[in-house]
C-alpha cells in the first residue's frame, strides 16, 4: 500500500511539476498527516526536494542550472516525448543518451521507473539524475566542458565513442531545417553527436514542435540517417509527412494539445 502511494507522489510531481501539499493530497487520497510522513521517506532517499508549500522532484545540486530556462521551456511536451521514449528501452540494453534537455526528462523517466540496463551519456545533470539508480550502471564520456549545455565534448569524447557501440541512441535537436536535417549552435557538439549516429544500431530524436523550421550554424546529420523520431502533436500535419517521406518512423505524442494543421 505504502510503497504504492510513495510511486503515486513521484509519478505526480513527475508530470505536474513542483505541487502543493494540497494539490499531492488531492492527487494520491492521502491526508495531509500522511502525505508530510511521505514526503519526509521520499527525501531523505533524494528522490523529491521540499519546497515552500509542497514538494518536487529532486533535480541534484543544480549542475543544470545553465540550462533551466530551455530545459523548463515546453516541459509538458517533452515529458510526453519522454514517456513515448522510454517505451522504446529495452532492459540489458546499452543506450546513449546525450546532453539536450528533452533527453535529460527521458533519464528522469527511467530513474522512476529502473530497469536494468548500461546508460552512456556526455551530459552531467543526465549522469547525475541517473546515479545511483538500481541497476542502471552509468558511464559518463570525458571531455571538454561545455558550460552552455552542461556537456562533455571534444577529441577525447569522441575517441572514447570510437570503442563503443550502442543498442540505442536518444538524442536532441537545437534545431530541424526544411530538409530535414539536424543543426546545433556548437561546432564541437555537432562533432560529437555525429559520432554518436555512426556508433548506434537504433538513433532516436527527440524534439517538440518548436525545434522544427529553424536552422543553427552547423549540421548533426540528416533525417534519414536517424531511425525513429518522437515529436509532439504541435507538429504541423506536413512535417509529419516529410519525415515519414525519408523513412524515419515517426511518434507523435498527445502532450500538447493538438496538431496545427
Amino acid at each position: 500500500m505504502k510503497i504504492g502511494r510513495l510511486e503515486a507522489v513521484r509519478q505526480h510531481l513527475y508530470i505536474n511539476g513542483a505541487s502543493t501539499i494540497t494539490e499531492l493530497c488531492e492527487a494520491v487520497g492521502a491526508s495531509v498527516a500522511t502525505l508530510r510522513r511521505d514526503l519526509m521517506v521520499l527525501e531523505k532517499g533524494g528522490l523529491i526536494e521540499r519546497v515552500h508549500g509542497g514538494a518536487r522532484l529532486a533535480e541534484g545540486t543544480g549542475i543544470e542550472l545553465g540550462f533551466i530556462q530551455r530545459e523548463n521551456a515546453n516541459i509538458a511536451a517533452k515529458r510526453a516525448i519522454a514517456d513515448a521514449a522510454f517505451e522504446l528501452i529495452q532492459p540489458h540494453s546499452a543506450i546513449f543518451l546525450d546532453a539536450g534537455t528533452t533527453v535529460l526528462q527521458l533519464a528522469r523517466r527511467l530513474r522512476l521507473n529502473p530497469m536494468p540496463l548500461t546508460a552512456v551519456t556526455n551530459g552531467l545533470p543526465v549522469a547525475q539524475d541517473l546515479m545511483g539508480v538500481t541497476g542502471v550502471k552509468v558511464l559518463l564520456v570525458g571531455g571538454e566542458l561545455r558550460p552552455e549545455n552542461a556537456s562533455l565534448v571534444g577529441p577525447h569524447a569522441e575517441a572514447q565513442l570510437d570503442r563503443m557501440q550502442f543498442d540505442q541512441l536518444f538524442i536532441g535537436a537545437g534545431a530541424i531545417s526544411e530538409d530535414p536535417t539536424i543543426f546545433t549552435k556548437d561546432l564541437a557538439e555537432a562533432s560529437l553527436n555525429a559520432r554518436m549516429l555512426a556508433r548506434s544500431r537504433q538513433r532516436i530524436v527527440l524534439a517538440d514542435g518548436s525545434k522544427f523550421g529553424r536552422s543553427a550554424t552547423y549540421v548533426v546529420g540528416k533525417f534519414s540517417n536517424l531511425t525513429h523520431a518522437i515529436t509532439d502533436d504541435t507538429l504541423p500535419t506536413r512535417w509529419c509527412q516529410e519525415i515519414r517521406n525519408t523513412g524515419v518512423e515517426l511518434i507523435v505524442t498527445g502532450g500538447s494539445g493538438g496538431a496545427d494543421p
